[in-house]
């Protein structure tokens, strides 16, 4: 029920998923997510409707700050100094998929505001949240959807082959990020976030 990205949080006991999703955005920038709009419909969206008796009732957890933002200050502070050029205010609105948008759909999603389409980043971050899990998610940008009418519209060929292009600087990210998440204190941070 859970996302593979949370369900390997949990089982391995990491508290710093990092989930990198392929939007139809500006290509060849990286965005850090700062918050998120769900447009899907057949996913669970927490642990807690009844199906596991140790998560009885319902939880009414905040999503005013769904991304941990020491994570993500972390991530964007890396960013800066490998040069990459990084947005750090974007919103990613999440589809159910595996078509891409009609282009009133992605006219639709920029008039609410969002930066980056993608179909992966909910449950995650819902799921992350309710379990008390440090979670960042990092938006690789790779075409225009079918929004910006003299691009190319999105395809599956051109998501792969810019994916493919860009795939060095997330990894560049991570692979530096990393081992700094890994050295800070994150106690008082892992605190505030068990307390639902």
């Amino acid at each position: 029920r859970a996302s593979p990205v949370t369900t390997a949080a949990l089982e391995y006991g990491t508290d710093f998923p990092t989930n990198i999703s392929k939007p139809p955005s500006v290509k060849i920038h990286i965005n850090v997510i700062f918050s998120f709009l769900c447009r899907t419909t057949k996913r669970h969206l927490t642990f807690y409707d009844g199906t596991n008796s140790c998560l009885p009732g319902v939880c009414h957890v905040s999503m005013a700050e769904p991304f941990c933002a020491k994570t993500r200050e972390v991530l964007l502070d890396v960013a800066k100094k490998l040069g990459i050029k990084c947005h750090s205010k974007g919103t990613v609105i999440t589809v159910e998929g595996p078509r891409f948008s009609s282009r009133a759909e992605s006219l639709m999603f920029r008039s609410c505001g969002a930066d980056v389409i993608n179909m992966t980043t909910v449950p995650e971050v819902i799921l992350a949240k309710e379990a008390g899990i440090c979670y960042a998610s990092i938006a690789m940008a790779t075409d225009y959807d079918c929004w910006k009418e003299h691009e190319e519209t999105v395809s599956v060929d051109r998501v792969l082959k810019t994916l493919k292009e860009n795939a060095n600087k997330a990894t560049s990210l991570l692979l530096t990020a990393i081992p700094q998440i890994g050295s800070m204190e994150w106690s008082e941070t892992h605190q505030n976030l068990k307390v639902i």
